[in-house]
């Protein structure tokens, strides 16, 4: 995967943090928390650091966590605005969060 400015990025899951991270050009440029349960995997704290910020890394990074998550078979909680933003926006995301946590989360329900 590359960015429009072609610089080399990468998302990997590091387990060990519980976290998905945005690598640009070997550096971690952001990260996607997570807390799993059974069935669902919840995204509480998103963000893309600093001098990373409004180059399309974030998008990049939501998508590609989300898409490892669908993978794995979990559903997704969007508990952060920014992973909540992203499924809202997009209805073949807003299908991977369980119908009962979409009226908790005022998520659309179809």
């Amino acid at each position: 995967m590359s960015s429009e400015s072609n610089e080399p990025i990468e998302v990997r899951k590091n387990a060990a943090l519980d976290r998905f991270e945005l690598l640009v050009d070997g550096q971690v440029a952001g990260l996607a928390a997570y807390q799993d349960t059974a069935n669902e995997r919840a995204f509480v704290h998103t963000e893309i650091y600093p001098q990373f910020e409004g180059q399309g890394y974030g998008r990049k990074l939501v998508q590609a966590a989300l898409d490892a998550t669908r993978d794995e078979g979990y559903g997704i909680m969007p508990l952060c605005p920014m992973v909540r933003h992203f499924v809202e926006s997009r209805p073949a995301y807003l299908a991977l969060v369980p119908l009962w946590s979409r009226e908790r989360l005022g998520l659309p329900q179809n």
